[in-house]
């Protein structure tokens, strides 16, 4: 027997608030969805000018069982495009030169990233006998344990700060790499628990593609949003506070007027700064204020388009990373056109540069000539760049992504202490469930149970 409907309030109108909106609305309730921005999906932003596709927040999606059957629901196969095969390739940067990443045993043993003694290193950790730790412990002294310093600066370190924005020496091992603690205790080998994990019961390997849309990422934000029955979303709309009595009620304004609607479910899929600033009650409790307290480093992606003939290097891969030993202002450099296609005009070709971060968050927030300055010698270094841009579009982002740092226990004890206290109320998102933007769908999905588990 189906459930009755109920309203239920959403509050945040990025990836995790639609796919918990498509998801209830799709099992009857009504929903309402309250974005303080003009525009929905959150970070999820494309624009297209000039025959340029930019991606101002993620540029790809690693396409998990959950997505691929989302899309297909969705009705978008004919708009998902996969990533060209030379994406494959990566590099890394070491004394200011493009290094391949080694990509099999082979490649591993005649790579220059590494010395001897590291390779040495990795083999030996595939001896590691099980492991239970009592304590929680930085991802950098995680990652030394089992490969050492080298390992560390080369390779784990810039993957972390170009792709998480994060620094390895402050992440929680336990809140945002819990798989690897995983790993270590059922094998004690990271490596032969990745390649376990890589494996279908079956035995078959899996490899999750990496995905987009013809028209970019904003697609998936879009097609929720428009699944969802009219008059289901409110746009430019701050959340004031919420309360319960008999129902919960919320307040809001918009166009600078306070409006007030009566719900049976709230769900945030807010960001920490907004959830630690919202009102329970009328009498200004802030029961989630310690989420004020979580590091979100500022980031900027500049897109830069050149003239194909203006760049020597082939960008034959997915991009490059650079580790903080070198010494450079970029954290990374995606190669946007190489990566999908219509991302550039005919004989163009498209550089996404990411500044900022743990280390450098200060940059980030810098005039894009500022910045332009610091990484055009980079880019005429590392890729042989002859010319300026022809092309530009700067996004920074103040508050990038939440950093799981150690010590995160707080927050999810705050975030599951207020549930508690609040029944009806539910917490997902970023800031809880994983940063990237399937986990995000994930957590949507995983707001509409809890809602539906109520109901039972």
């Amino acid at each position: 027997m189906a459930s009755p409907a109920k309203k239920i309030a959403i509050l945040g109108g990025g990836i995790t608030g639609l796919s918990a909106a498509y998801r209830l609305s799709q099992e009857g309730h009504i929903v309402r969805v309250f974005e303080k921005e003009a525009s929905l999906g959150g970070s999820i932003k494309t624009e297209i000018a000039q025959g340029w596709l930019i991606e101002k927040g993620p540029n790809s999606l690693q396409e998990t069982p959950e997505l691929k059957a989302l899309i297909e629901e969705l009705g978008l196969n004919s708009e998902r495009i996969e990533a060209s095969t030379t994406a494959k390739k990566r590099f890394l940067v070491k004394r200011s030169k493009l290094e391949a990443v080694p990509m099999g045993p082979g490649s591993f043993f005649k790579t220059s990233l590494f010395s001897a003694s590291a390779k040495f290193r990795i083999f030996k950790e595939l001896l590691f006998k099980k492991k239970n730790r009592t304590g929680d412990v930085s991802l950098a002294t995680f990652v030394r344990d089992h490969f050492g310093s080298e390992i560390l600066d080369q390779a784990v370190q810039p993957l972390i700060s170009g792709i998480y924005a994060g620094d390895p020496e402050l992440l929680s091992v336990t809140h945002a790499f819990p798989k690897l603690l995983e790993f270590e205790k059922e094998t004690g080998s990271l490596i032969r628990g990745m390649i376990r994990s890589g494996k279908k019961k079956e035995g078959k390997k899996t490899v999750a593609k990496l995905i987009s849309f013809k028209s970019g990422l904003y697609t998936l934000p879009h097609t929720l949003a428009a699944k969802l029955p009219s008059g289901s979303i409110e746009v430019e709309a701050s959340v004031v506070r919420i309360s319960r009595d008999t129902s919960w009620s919320l307040t809001y304004t918009q166009a600078g007027l306070e409006k007030t609607e009566n719900f049976d479910f709230i769900i945030s899929a807010l960001p920490a700064s907004a959830l630690s600033a919202l009102n329970f009650t009328a009498l200004d409790k802030k029961p989630l204020a310690v989420l004020s307290t979580i590091k979100h480093p500022a980031v900027s992606s500049l897109f830069l388009g050149f003239n194909r003939s203006a760049i020597k290097h082939p960008l034959d891969g997915f991009g490059a990373l650079i580790p903080s030993n070198e010494k450079k202002n970029a954290l990374g450099i995606l190669f946007s056109s190489s990566l999908f296609e219509g991302r550039a005009p005919k004989d163009c070709a498209a550089l996404t540069v990411m500044v900022g971060g743990s280390l450098n968050s200060d940059l980030a927030l810098k005039p894009t000539e500022v910045i332009l300055d610091k990484v055009m010698p980079e880019l005429r270094e590392l890729l042989q760049v002859s010319e300026y841009p022809l092309f530009i579009r700067h996004t920074a982002w103040p508050k990038a992504i939440a950093q799981y740092n150690l010590g995160y226990e707080a927050i999810r004890d705050a975030i599951s202490s207020t549930e508690a206290d609040y029944p009806g109320f539910f917490v997902g998102g970023q800031l809880r469930d994983g940063i990237s933007v399937p986990d995000c769908i994930q957590s949507g999905f995983k707001l509409a149970q809890k809602v539906q588990s109520q109901l039972k």
